[in-house]
């Protein structure tokens, strides 16, 4: 059986029949997707179900974070309760890690690394602590509503991409009519901003041109502390035509998954509900604004690009593979790879009113996501669609931050048996602050750029190996790890602290026949330094570095 390495940058060795069943009463989701994965995967061998250390670890990044705490993986391995996966993960769902967890996941997700702003980010905590709906919390970013403090950050979504990256350049109003089809609808219409796509016969020029007049008829609006936006009054379709045809052609507003929408028209004075006022800066209310119709024709239960990419997100989430991939690709010629499951998820989404935390609950519940990333025999791994195994994914920057003062005890030694969070230390701490900065400098991609495969780097590598404040954080401080291994006096004790710590498990026999002769006969100070490198060593290794 094949295993991940532990030990990627020191000399220390490292270690690293399914069938088809008719649906039952009232089925569950998490048991129709098993039902629906394993009636594709037939008789083929799937990987064995991962062991409690594994599925604890995994659930605990995707659902809060972070690794678990050493003691948080003790009290799991010795739980003999039978429900304890299913407690666990009710208690994360529930607990303070998930908002933080799916503000930072859905920052990333949608803002592509763009820029910060405190508004934005309260939008997003405030969202999942309330367990917005996702349709909700969709229509907040393409119609904002500044009258409201917690949601009128939502706008940022818009603003930031409307934001001049250089004196002399323009706005980037086709890019962010890109993004919208991508990130909300899962259609890619850039490459057919001029003409008709050349390789994808379902995205044509006026699907682009159509959602791009809602963006030029819109502006950001300054002075204000949060970010904002207003529209001009529209009165008439736009004109158009193809690099390749010199005929114009004209379109009205079109949505994607919903087609064309006719634009409504008043008597000049009559287009606003509630007419501008110059003196207070305050924009009218439009009888018919653009962004208003996109907000209620794009995020609805009857949109299937809506319902469809967001499943399709979020299982890419849990599961490190989307059932269509890339997830921004959804046309006639690239299928899902499991149309029955994708259309069952998104209509089970919907009629649950998109409730995000209830769907991440279910796909947390499944065989499909408690399969083990280890594959019986020595066979190379099943093509990832098939779900045989499960698929190892990214860490984001935020993910390895939390985890790495986790690991080494800097959460412990900064709260000392105190009540703060992982946040307020941080906080608190200006040095974990320029340090939290730093991790998504060096392992986050550049703006712009999905973050979606592992992909290591020498900046990384060299990041980990001689930063200085990283370095600090392997050195014996009251409280913190690597003060609490050179305390004890059993290299097997020491072994079992390092890797319950770092990698949430208990050393293997072939990982102690390596360490325990590297931490024997040293004097005090050398036996603390070679702790020191251990700990090192687990923290560069695959193990810690990737969701497995």
């Amino acid at each position: 059986m094949r295993q991940l390495p532990v030990f990627a940058l020191i000399c220390l060795a490292g270690t690293s029949a399914a069938v088809s069943r008719a649906p039952a009463a009232e089925e569950s989701l998490h048991a129709a997707i098993d039902r629906l994965i394993d009636a594709k995967v037939g008789p083929a061998e799937t990987a064995p179900v991962a062991d409690d250390a594994e599925f604890l670890r995994r659930v605990m990044l995707d659902l809060a974070g972070r690794i678990p705490t050493a003691n948080e993986t003790r009290r799991f391995l010795e739980g003999p309760s039978a429900t304890k996966r299913e407690t666990l993960i009710e208690r994360l769902l529930g607990g303070d890690d998930y908002p933080r967890r799916m503000q930072e996941l859905f920052h990333v997700m949608l803002m592509e690394r763009r820029g910060e702003h405190p508004e934005w980010s309260n939008f997003l905590r405030t969202a999942f602590a309330e367990n917005l709906p996702w349709d909700r919390l969709a229509r907040a970013m393409l119609f904002p509503d500044a009258a409201s403090e917690n949601q009128r950050g939502a706008a940022y979504f818009l603003t930031a991409r409307l934001t001049k990256e250089g004196a002399m350049a323009p706005v980037d109003v086709p890019g962010l009519t890109r993004d919208v089809g991508r990130l909300l609808a899962g259609v890619d219409f850039g490459c057919a901003q001029c003409h008709d796509h050349l390789s994808i016969d379902d995205y044509k020029q006026i699907d682009f041109q159509g959602l791009h007049m809602i963006f030029e008829n819109m502006q950001s609006r300054g002075g204000l502390e949060y970010p904002a936006v207003t529209e001009k009054v529209l009165t008439k379709g736009k004109e158009f035509r193809s690099v390749f045809a010199p005929d114009r052609r004209t379109t009205m507003l079109r949505i994607p998954g919903d087609g064309d929408v006719p634009i409504a028209t008043f008597a000049p004075g009559e287009e606003f509900l509630i007419a501008p006022d110059g003196k207070a800066r305050t924009p009218g209310v439009l009888k018919f604004s653009p962004l208003q119709e996109l907000s209620y024709r794009l995020a609805r239960s009857d949109n299937h690009l809506f319902t469809r990419n967001i499943v399709n997100r979020l299982w890419f989430v849990m599961m490190g593979q989307g059932l269509v991939e890339p997830l921004d690709l959804f046309h006639s010629a690239n299928p899902p790879s499991h149309p029955k499951l994708l259309a069952h998820l998104a209509s089970e989404f919907s009629a649950h009113a998109f409730d995000i935390k209830w769907f991440l609950g279910q796909l947390a519940r499944t065989k499909c996501y408690q399969r083990s990333s280890r594959f019986p025999g020595d066979s190379a791994l099943p093509d990832t669609k098939t779900y045989r195994v499960a698929n190892q994914k990214r860490l984001s920057a935020e993910q390895l931050f939390w985890s790495t003062l986790i690991a080494t005890g800097e959460f412990d030694r900064v709260r000392q048996g105190g009540e703060m969070g992982l946040e307020q230390v941080v906080a608190e701490v200006e040095a974990l602050g320029a340090l939290q900065k730093q991790f998504i400098k060096i392992f986050a991609n550049p703006p712009k750029e999905p973050e979606v495969t592992f992909t290591p780097t020498v900046k990384a590598a060299l990041y980990l190996m001689h930063d200085q404040e990283v370095l600090k954080l392997l050195t014996p401080q009251s409280g913190n790890l690597i003060d609490r291994l050179a305390a004890q006096s059993d290299s097997r004790k020491i072994a079992e602290g390092a890797f319950l710590a770092v990698v949430s498990r208990l050393p293997t026999a072939a990982d102690l026949a390596e360490v325990e002769p590297f931490l024997e006969n040293k004097t005090a100070s050398a036996r603390t330094e070679a702790i020191g490198q251990l700990v090192w060593a687990l923290i560069c290794s695959t193990e810690f570095l990737v969701n497995h």
